[in-house]
This record gives structure tokens, C-alpha cells and sequence, in this order.
């Protein structure tokens, strides 16, 4: 039987990584006595993306001690020590396998935090296969980022599938031009036109499992 595929993005869609940030950043600056006033701009170096390299400017306004690997290294722990996945999304992973799916991640980011990520949620032994964009050098909109996320999944993007995200551009742009359905995760906002928009709109992850195990169940019936 042919097992279908379905990518999930990362932050912001399995885990909430706005919510993470924000009591890292309060931490953060509570543990070096920076202030409150310091908060929001150690939350902005971090809020897009961040690297090793994130820390070099951080530790330089700051005059810290530790050097920017150190303080990256004790970022990845602190992030992972305070991420969590919701209990309906992790059982909704375990649902869709046992379904006969195919699940995988494709994140961009570095390989170390996302991967921290993965191991403290519980989400890593739940999924068939994982692409952090640091590890192969694509990053998702580009179509090789799923390409490679479908192959670690032990699938190809010429069978089809889903790809699961919040992100209009990345997820969803990126997910379409690789030849995949496409669930927008919202978060409560509305779709930016004039992208074209998503195969179809969910609140959270939990929904994009709901809606795609009755898509299976459907299909099943359809073909039987």
C-alpha cells in the first residue's frame, strides 16, 4: 500500500516558538542583570533566526564573559529546557503513523537548536524523518529542502503529499512549487494577500492532523 507523505514545518507550527523566545529573552536578561529595557532587543536578535553568530554581537554589547560559542551552546539548552509540543499534537504524530503515513520535518535553522528541539518535545521518535536546512545546505522555499525532507522520510516528491506550516512564503509557496498540498497553520492571522493561498487553513497542528486523517480515511474509501 502506498504510504502518504506529510512535512510539517517546525517553529511556530509543531512548537511555538514566539512564546519559547519571549521567556528565554526574560531569562536571559534576568541572569546577566541587563534589565528590562534590554529585553526587546536581546528578543529581536533572536526573534528571525538565530546562529552561533548571533551571540558575537550580543556578548559584545553586553561585555560578557563567556564567549559566543558558550553562550550559544547554553541558548540551545536553555531553548530546549523551555519548548514544549502540545500532548494532542504529539498523539496526533503517533495517529497519522499509525494511519500509514509518512511524517517528516523540514526546518530551516541550525542544526544543534533544532535538533534540541526535537529530542526535548518528544517529537524526534515520532517521526519518520528530519531536514534542518543547515544540515544539507537548502532551505526551504527551495524545492531541494523538500526533496531531501521527503528522502529522509524514505519517500520522493514525484508520489505526492502534504506540507504542514505557517509560514506563507517558506511553507506554503515552497511546499506548492515542490508539487505538495498545502496546510497553512494561521496562528489567528489572515492570509497575506496576493500569495496564492494554502490547499486548505487550519488553526494549529492539531487541525492539519484532523483534516488530513479524514483525507486518508476518505481516500481509503474512495479506492477500496
Amino acid at each position: 500500500m502506498h504510504r502518504l507523505l506529510v512535512l510539517f514545518d517546525l517553529d511556530n507550527t509543531l512548537v511555538d516558538r514566539r512564546g519559547t523566545l519571549a521567556d528565554w529573552a526574560a531569562e536571559f536578561t534576568a541572569r546577566h542583570d541587563l534589565g528590562d529595557e534590554e529585553r526587546a532587543y536581546v528578543l529581536s536578535m533572536v526573534a528571525e533566526r538565530a546562529y552561533p553568530s548571533t551571540f558575537d554581537a550580543i556578548r559584545t554589547r553586553y561585555r560578557l564573559p563567556m564567549s559566543a560559542a558558550e553562550l550559544w551552546q547554553v541558548y540551545c539548552a536553555d531553548i530546549a529546557a523551555l519548548v514544549s509540543c502540545p500532548a494532542e499534537t504529539l498523539e496526533g504524530l503517533d495517529e497519522l503513523r499509525a494511519a500509514g503515513w509518512r511524517v517528516g520535518v523540514a526546518t530551516n535553522g541550525a542544526s544543534d537548536i533544532q535538533r534540541a528541539k526535537l529530542r526535548a518535545t518528544g517529537i524526534s521518535e515520532r517521526v519518520d524523518g528530519v531536514l534542518v536546512s543547515k544540515e544539507a545546505d537548502a532551505r526551504k522555499p527551495q524545492r531541494q529542502h523538500f526533496a531531501l525532507a521527503a528522502a529522509r522520510c524514505g519517500a520522493v516528491l514525484g508520489d505526492g503529499g502534504w506540507m504542514v506550516g505557517d509560514n506563507p512564503v517558506n511553507d506554503i509557496g515552497g511546499g506548492r512549487s515542490a508539487g505538495l498540498h498545502t496546510i497553512w497553520v494561521s496562528n489567528g492571522r489572515s492570509w497575506p494577500p496576493p500569495d496564492p493561498g494554502p490547499d486548505h487553513t487550519v488553526p494549529h497542528a492539531r487541525a492539519a492532523i484532523d483534516h488530513l486523517l479524514l483525507h486518508a480515511a476518505d481516500h481509503a474509501r474512495t479506492t477500496a
